[in-house]
């Protein structure tokens, strides 16, 4: 207890100087922290996915379609459990900036396969029964204060014109990470509408959502759906839901690195600044070391002192860092929800937090250390007065 008090003091002995380098580490800590969160939620959607469900689309891209007869094939396939279907939908909320992820699916299969969405079973009822019924997510019913039974209207931009739904429904996530921000309604409604006003656009899925029967059938299923559908007008690729989920972390693959980049230089930025602070801390201490040798101390007293309180001021800093990191976050997940549905620290993240924090405090305290011990008694004490 006598160490820690004596590194504590002196590590205070100027209250500004330790003062300012505590923030400046405290603050590159939330910035390490809120980035490397940002990583992990960048592959969120790939760590959720599950081992029993495969997505099939079109071969040449997900922009192009498949006919709604292939979901009969499909389920011949041997292994399939059942199949549903969806579009995505792409629709705006008044304005440009309401964004949130909209899509048409076929609600009994999609709401079976997905067990992750829980939903109160009267509304569960109540959705399936009304052909313009809409599923929404707690956080974006949240957002714009809907709420059971109000009437949404939503403008069309990859299927044109003003689109009336009802909300039916507000699902929660059955985990934290869930996103609850989508939106979904029924695909017949999606699809009696286009017939009418598109009519070559009708009958036809941007994708499927296959459910195995045992996940280790994953290869072999794939497989076959797509040998079920070779040489035809519309040629599929059957991938599991993971791989589907990381085909879209691929093309986005350069900003997460930037972005892994910078969370690296923001704590070697600040492992500059406190080696900076222990120098100067160190070179005016130069007296105090050679007397202490005079004494009769050690290096490895005179050591301790240095690097100990290095590490004091850097974990001071880290610890604040990593409390001031929950609400940062919290405040991220709240006002920009649209661009971060899920934005949840790690015990991982924390854990990375700490240890850059000492990092920080061991390599800044190096030199000063090594200076203190190598320095030569009458070098130092040439130095008082």
């Amino acid at each position: 207890m006598f160490i820690i008090k004596l590194l504590i003091r002196n590590a205070f002995r100027h209250k500004l100087r330790t003062g300012l380098t505590i923030v400046g580490v405290a603050i590159a800590i939330v910035a390490f922290g809120l980035l490397r969160t940002l990583v992990d939620l960048w592959y969120a959607g790939v760590e959720a996915s599950s081992a029993s469900r495969l997505i099939t689309r079109n071969s040449i891209s997900l922009v192009f379609p498949l006919p709604i007869s292939y979901k009969d094939r499909i389920r011949q396939v041997p292994g399939v459990r059942d199949v549903s279907w969806g579009n995505w939908f792409g629709g705006i909320y008044k304005e440009e900036k309401n964004f949130f992820p909209s899509f048409a699916v076929e609600p009994r299969s999609f709401l079976a396969m997905y067990p992750e969405y829980r939903v109160d079973p009267v509304e569960m009822k109540s959705f399936l029964l009304d052909r313009k019924g809409v599923m929404v997510g707690a956080k974006t019913a949240e957002r714009f204060g809907w709420k059971v039974g109000d009437q949404v209207t939503l403008r069309g931009t990859i299927f044109p014109g003003q689109w009336e739904f009802v909300i039916r429904g507000i699902y929660h996530g059955a985990a934290k990470s869930t996103d609850e921000t989508q939106f979904f309604f029924h695909w017949d409604y999606l699809n009696e509408v286009v017939r009418r006003t598109v009519p070559r656009r009708a009958d036809q899925a941007g994708y499927y959502i296959i459910e195995l029967k045992k996940p280790d059938q994953a290869a072999e299923v794939s497989l076959a759906v797509d040998a079920t559908f070779r040489n035809s007008l519309a040629e599929t690729l059957t991938e599991t839901e993971r791989a589907f989920q990381m085909s879209f972390v691929s093309m986005t693959e350069a900003i997460v690195i930037a972005i892994q980049i910078v969370s690296y230089v923001v704590i070697v930025i600040i492992m500059v600044v406190a080696a900076n602070t222990m120098a100067m801390t160190a070179r005016e201490r130069i007296p105090e070391y050679a007397t202490l040798k005079t004494l009769g101390f050690g290096g490895f007293h005179i050591a301790g002192v240095i690097f100990g309180e290095s590490l004091v001021i850097a974990m001071a800093g880290g610890v604040t860092g990593v409390i001031l990191t929950f609400p940062a976050a919290r405040w991220i997940e709240t006002e920009l929800s649209q661009f971060f549905p899920v934005f949840t620290v790690a015990p991982s993240t924390i854990c990375m937090d700490l240890a850059a924090a000492f990092i920080v405090g061991a390599v800044a305290g190096i030199f000063p250390t090594w200076r203190g011990v190598t320095i030569r008694i009458a070098e130092g004490l040439r130095r008082i007065g």
